[in-house]
């Protein structure tokens, strides 16, 4: 394995995308962020990302919740009923996402009509 430079392990923007920055995440906070109720449940997350498979759904709310983004409160019921909520520090993320959701509006022609290029 190649050495990693310090500077690199120490960059906030490494560690912080490392964590969190893939597409469903992103999108797991915005869905429970727009709820009206601030809670979720998994099916209705599973609902609003058609396009992501149960357990990559699964995986994301997991890593979420262990970066203490997301709070899983389980209640006692037969079935079990979870619910999925934002934490504290979710939802001190939330204005900085709303930034770079409208970033992405004001600029999707620009991004995204550009050819992708291979090297």
């Amino acid at each position: 394995m190649a050495d990693i430079k310090v500077e690199y392990m120490a960059c906030p923007i490494r560690q912080i995308i490392s964590r969190f920055g893939d597409k469903w995440s992103l999108l797991v906070l915005y869905g429970i962020d727009r709820s009206e109720t601030g809670v979720m449940r998994f099916n209705e997350l599973r609902r609003m990302m058609t396009d992501c498979s149960q357990k990559m759904l699964s995986q994301t709310l997991k890593n979420l919740e262990h970066y203490n983004l997301v709070h899983r409160e389980v209640y006692p019921e037969v079935p079990p009923r979870v619910e999925y909520s934002l934490t504290e520090t979710g939802r001190s993320l939330m204005p900085s996402l709303h930034q770079l959701i409208q970033w992405a509006l004001d600029h999707f022609d620009d991004v995204v009509s550009r050819q992708v290029i291979i090297k």
